[in-house]
This record gives structure tokens, C-alpha cells and sequence, in this order.
């Protein structure tokens, strides 16, 4: 009966699938229309959010149909959802400059004829020399056409001569054989202190020269000045008011004043650092046991070097004043302008720092120069005995003499 039954329902199922379908509908290959869309979360929603992110994912997929590539607009989204990263307010301290330098200051310093700096809202300020003769500078600068002291300051033009003639700018000459400029084109400045004023110049050094620069802004609602970060705020107030710049000039003078030491100190550090290249050799001699090598004239050399660095650090210039004699029967804001701008330019940590390498130097030098001393009575002790031997034989030759002529007579 299986069978059977098994035979009779077979053909009729194979039957069912003979019997014609409807035909079933074309998929369009044209833009589906707007009503067959799949309905939008924000559609009839109260939900803030979700109406948000609905919009931002209609802006990213309009502008991938317009043909922006995928990666980026993804970043986009990411970029516009991440938070804005802060401005470090920390600024590394100049303590690092009595270290080989990482050239902020040398190829920067060097070459400012490239930047792209505004000249009209710069102090640069440049060392050339050991010191100026200032009757000398007063000379070569009214020869060239510069007006001095045309704001009647009344400065004792041994501490600082002020001069104005390159369009309009101030110059300020200091005897530490320094020049510092405001609002004066970087090649004037350069051909001014390498060319003309270096005649004046005792003990040049245009290798070594370095340059400092800051950036001023005048502002024209206060009659003070002040420092904001390393910009200098030149109230210029009464030079708007009543055409009178001597405040002005004297606020210039005291920026500039503490500005000169920068520079200054910077051929120091950077003849410390020669110093202690130069000497590195001698360093190594010991190091490997070979003292012999030592010479009592390259000890001295470095002994010499030494004591000039420190002279002109604390004897010879006026880097370590607390304030300069100029500023002492003038006004409390000159003092606090010098005050301000040595505070910016960490003058009295270098020159902490530049001391304590130049007393490490000394100790250096005093090891040296004891193991020296040591080789060279070393030296005259055996010329000593040396000679002490060549008595002894000649006693000998006399005493073996006499008695020989001893024995013959007898």
C-alpha cells in the first residue's frame, strides 16, 4: 500500500510545479523614488539626540554622494567631534644655554634677514666686541647722520648714546660693546655694528658675535609699560597725546638696557663652552694615565681663559649689576622695566650657572696644574740624584787616587 500510494502522489506534485506562475516583478534599475525610502529615525521623534545625529549622518552621506572619498570624511566627523588641544603656556628657561646650544640662537640669530618678522614691532639686539669707546661711537655716528639724544633723555653718554635716523628707528649703543635696535631693518643693524661702529670697537669678535630678539607692541590707551610673556607693551600714551615721546624713550632705554646683557652673556657661554672643548683633551690624557703628555703651557692657557671669562663676567662689564648707575636718580619705572625684562631673560639664573661651570673649570685647571707641578719635581728629583751620583763617583776617583799614590810612595 506504500507503494502504491507513494506511486500516485509523486506525479501529482511534479505536476504542481508544470502549472504556471505569475510572472513575478521587474526590479527597476532606475533611482528608487522618495516614498519607497526607508522612513527616518527623527521622523515624528521628540528625541533631540537622535534628530542631531540624524542630521550629521544626512551631511557626511550628501557628501559622499558628491564623491569625496570615504577615509576622509570620516576623519572629518572625528576631527570636528574631538576637543581643541590647549596651548602649552610653558616656555622652556635660557638655563640650557650655557650647553651646546641647539642653534635657536646661532643659524637663528645669525640669519634674520630671511624672516619674516615685521622689523617696525622688533628689538634686536647684537654684540660685536668686548667694549665701545663711546666718544669714539659719538663720532662715527653724527659722521654718518644720526641725531643724538633727539629726545633730550640726558643720559651720561658713557653708560648709553641714543641715536635716530634709520627710518625712524631707535639705536641704543652700550660701552659692554652692544647694540640694541627698535624698529630697525636686520641688515641696517648688521652693516651699522659690523662696519662702521666696529671702529670704535676694543677687542672685536664679529665670529662670535649673537644677536637677541623681542618683539614690542605700542599701546596707545597707557602711559606705562610693561612685559606680556617676551613682548614687550610700550605705552605710548603721551607720544599720541601730546607729541611727546621722552617717556617713550626712556622706557626704550631701560628694555634696552636689560636686552643688552642677553647677548652679552651669550658670547660668554658660548666661549665657556669652547673652553671646556678645548680642554677635553687634557681630561682624557689623565683619564688614560697618560700625565706625561701634560704641558705646563697648555695648563696655563686654560688658567688664563679662565680667569678672563670670569673678569669679564663680574669685573669688566656690567652683566651682573643689579641695576645699572644710570637708572639710580631716575624714576622707580625705569628700574622696574630693567627689572622685568631680566626677569623674562633669566639673566641672573645664567649667570649663576655660568659661574658655578667657570668655578668646576677652575678645579679642573687646579688638578692639572698640581699634576704637573708633580711631574716636573718628579723631573728635578732624579736630576738631583743624578748629580748627587756624579759626585759620589768623582769622591770615589779620589779617594781610589790618593790611594794608589799612597801605595807607591810606600
Amino acid at each position: 500500500m506504500r507503494y502504491s500510494l507513494h506511486k500516485a502522489v509523486t506525479p501529482a506534485i511534479r505536476g504542481l510545479h508544470t502549472i504556471v506562475s505569475p510572472p513575478r516583478p521587474q526590479r527597476c534599475f532606475h533611482q528608487t523614488s522618495f516614498t519607497c525610502l526607508p522612513r527616518k529615525r527623527n521622523f515624528f521623534t521628540s528625541n533631540q539626540l537622535l534628530s542631531n545625529v540624524d542630521r550629521n549622518n544626512e551631511s557626511t552621506s550628501s557628501e559622499e554622494a558628491s564623491g569625496q572619498p570615504e577615509t576622509q570624511q570620516q576623519g572629518k566627523t572625528q576631527a570636528a567631534k574631538r576637543k581643541p588641544v590647549r596651548a602649552s603656556a610653558a616656555k622652556s628657561l635660557r638655563l640650557g644655554l650655557t650647553t651646546k646650544p641647539p642653534k635657536r640662537s646661532t643659524s637663528a640669530r645669525k640669519d634674520h634677514t630671511g624672516s619674516d618678522t615685521d622689523y617696525r614691532r622688533t628689538i634686536t639686539s647684537i654684540c660685536v666686541a668686548q667694549s665701545f669707546d663711546m666718544d669714539a661711537v659719538q663720532e662715527i655716528l653724527r659722521f654718518h647722520a644720526f641725531e643724538l639724544d633727539p629726545d633730550g633723555a640726558e643720559f651720561d653718554p658713557t653708560g648709553v648714546v641714543h641715536a635716530r635716523g634709520i627710518n625712524n628707528g631707535d639705536i641704543f649703543v652700550f660701552p659692554s660693546g652692544t647694540v640694541v635696535a627698535w624698529s630697525v631693518p636686520t641688515d641696517a643693524l648688521m652693516t651699522l655694528a659690523t662696519k662702521q661702529l666696529i671702529q670704535a670697537a676694543e677687542l672685536p669678535h664679529i665670529d662670535l658675535l649673537e644677536m637677541e630678539e623681542l618683539e614690542f607692541v605700542p599701546d596707545e590707551t597707557r602711559d606705562t609699560s610693561y612685559m606680556k610673556g617676551e613682548v614687550v607693551v610700550l605705552g605710548t600714551r603721551a607720544q599720541e597725546l601730546e607729541n611727546d615721546r621722552l617717556d617713550t624713550t626712556l622706557a626704550k632705554i631701560a628694555f634696552s638696557s636689560g636686552l643688552a646683557r642677553s647677548p652679552k652673556l651669550a658670547v660668554l657661554e658660548n666661549q665657556a663652552i669652547e673652553y671646556f672643548e678645548s680642554s677635553k683633551n687634557n681630561l682624557d690624557f689623565v683619564q688614560g694615565g697618560l700625565e706625561h703628555k701634560l704641558k705646563r703651557s697648555s695648563v696655563l692657557k686654560m688658567t688664563g681663559q679662565l680667569l678672563s671669562l670670569r673678569s669679564q663676567l663680574n669685573h669688566y662689564s656690567d652683566i651682573t649689576d643689579q641695576l645699572p648707575d644710570m637708572f639710580w636718580d631716575s624714576e622707580s619705572n625705569l628700574e622696574n622695566y630693567y627689572n622685568q625684562i631680566s626677569t623674562v631673560l633669566d639673566i641672573r639664573q645664567r649667570i649663576g650657572i655660568l659661574n658655578k661651570k667657570i668655578d668646576y673649570g677652575f678645579e679642573n685647571a687646579s688638578v692639572l696644574r698640581e699634576m704637573v707641578s708633580e711631574k716636573y719635581g718628579h723631573r728635578l728629583e732624579w736630576i738631583i740624584i743624578f748629580l748627587i751620583a756624579i759626585e759620589v763617583l768623582f769622591e770615589l776617583r779620589r779617594v781610589y787616587r790618593e790611594d794608589i799614590s799612597e801605595v807607591s810612595s810606600s
